[in-house]
């Protein structure tokens, strides 16, 4: 694949993510068609979702990053064969971690994260499913961040859109460490840590009954 065949993804400055040169594109309903270049919602409001309908003009959109906001700092928690990392300020609160291992990614716990409480194959495996970057881990001083996938995009169900595969981010600073083969991006409108998920949509109860 040549330079300007790699997929991107740029936010558009109060606007949509205006994505290029990608192959994969679905949702759980299947595959979207994806064209060569493609303008997608991120205000939350278009009629049209995934794809932006111009309602971020009319909503008084703004992209910017808020205050209040869960901090970029990557934590580490130390167990006797791995140490597992976590930046909550990316963390987009799929719960694939505290519904895979709750014995060892405990809620309304401190330290939240006991890396003593499964196997280091377990505690592998729930990171991996980890769609935002928040998670990653290091065995015998080698850290482990990125996958081996080809470049795509999934709409999750009434959620952010995950990426995959490490199509370019144009224009946007990584969170502190993060991985550059995935992340998950705001479509509700609502995130304060833009253009990343921070759960927003959760608690404004955002639905997107076509995808």
């Amino acid at each position: 694949m040549s330079t300007n065949d790699t997929p991107t993804i740029k936010p558009a400055a109060n606007g949509p993510y205006l994505v290029k040169n990608l192959q994969q594109f679905s949702n759980q309903k299947g595959e979207i068609e994806a064209k060569e270049s493609m303008a997608l919602c991120r205000c939350g409001g278009s009629a049209s979702k995934p794809f932006c309908d111009g309602t971020h003009a009319k909503n008084g959109f703004s992209s910017a990053k808020l205050d209040g906001r869960v901090p970029d700092k990557r934590d580490d928690y130390a167990g006797k064969k791995i140490v597992i990392h976590d930046n909550r300020g990316i963390c987009a609160h799929a719960g694939r971690c505290t519904d895979g291992l709750p014995n060892v990614f405990r809620m309304k716990q401190e330290p939240w994260i006991d890396a003593n409480q499964a196997s280091a194959e377990e505690i592998i495996e729930t990171i991996k499913k980890c769609p935002s970057g928040a998670l990653s881990y290091t065995i015998e001083n080698v850290e482990h961040r990125d996958q081996e996938r080809e470049p795509a995009v999934f709409v999750a169900p009434n959620g952010p859109y995950v990426v995959t595969g490490g199509p370019q981010l144009v224009d946007t600073q990584r969170a502190e460490d993060a991985s550059t083969e995935h992340c998950t991006l705001c479509r509700c409108g609502g995130s304060k840590n833009k253009p990343f998920c921070d759960g927003t949509h959760w608690y404004i109860k955002f639905r997107d009954e076509k995808n």
